[in-house]
């Protein structure tokens, strides 16, 4: 499971400047429900160009909460000019850092800021205008090739933590790899394991593992009055519940290691760890 640091956990369980700031100077609006993050950022700027207040309303989880809350404590005051120097890196390095399959949601602050900050000036910003690369998260090229830059991203993996593009049905990692290649140079794609992904996107491997619930694990289970039931994905951690005859058989977590674990990672992913719910 992912572990969050303590200034996180404490942004997000009480996070600070929530709401709208009345008559903003600026406003940023990034993200969309459908997509599972949305970060609405408005900023108050007074006559000596300084953000005298900022507010916010996220809807996400508690790294984008935690994230967009930081934000704000860390631009009141600010001149603009010292704004918008401010990267996604900085907002995790505030939070003492962050998960990273969450670096999306720095990056979310970092747009909204930049949004809000382009919305008082009265100018369009650059990457608004990008090719939609990933039609499940909205992520244009431009918005890829500058992550990529700013942040030094390796992998396509990386950039869908960075940015979620390639998150949803996979489709645009392709475009993703291309993309990596020619910002960076020509960097020659990884030779893919014989009938096992070399990245997989959560719905991905979540779809995998239920094949592989149903087609090889509770059949056996079953034989003995038994059965298993997936929980949850959570990178690559399993999470299951045991039923039937296997929640009072001594054995139970044996079993849960030494056959359902190894036979996920012997047809799902080599790194997956199972757990059972408590």
């Amino acid at each position: 499971m992912w572990q969050y640091t303590d200034v996180v956990q404490e942004h997000f369980l009480n996070p600070r400047n929530v709401g709208e700031v009345e008559n903003p100077s600026g406003t940023g609006d990034v993200g969309s429900l459908a997509c599972g993050d949305a970060l609405k950022l408005t900023i108050k700027v007074d006559e000596n160009d300084t953000i005298v207040d900022a507010r916010f309303k996220t809807f996400g989880c508690a790294s984008a909460i935690a994230s967009s809350s930081a934000l704000t404590e860390m631009i009141k005051g600010m001149k603009i000019s010292e704004a918008e120097k401010i990267t996604n890196q900085h907002i995790a390095d505030f939070l003492g850092g962050l998960p990273k399959e969450k670096m999306h949601c720095s990056v979310m602050g970092r747009e909204a800021l930049e949004a809000a900050i382009a919305d008082y000036r009265g100018i369009i910003l650059p990457m608004a205008e990008g090719e939609v690369v990933c039609e499940c998260f909205g992520v244009t090229d431009l918005e890829i090739i500058r992550t990529i830059k700013d942040s030094d991203l390796r992998s396509v993996e990386e950039i869908t933590n960075f940015t979620k593009a390639g998150g949803g049905c996979g489709k645009c990692e392709d475009k993703l790899q291309a993309l990596l290649n020619e910002t960076l140079g020509t960097i020659p794609a990884k030779e893919k394991v014989a009938g096992k992904p070399q990245k997989m996107t959560t719905l991905q491997k979540i779809k995998k593992i239920e094949e592989v619930l149903e087609r090889e694990i509770k059949p056996m289970l079953r034989q003995d009055g038994g059965d298993i039931e997936l929980i949850d994905v959570d990178g690559d951690d399993v999470l299951v519940s045991m039923r039937g005859a296997c929640t009072s058989c001594a054995k139970s977590q044996m079993t849960l290691k030494e056959y359902v674990e190894k036979k996920l990672r012997e047809l799902v992913l080599d790194t997956l760890t199972v757990e059972e719910a408590k």
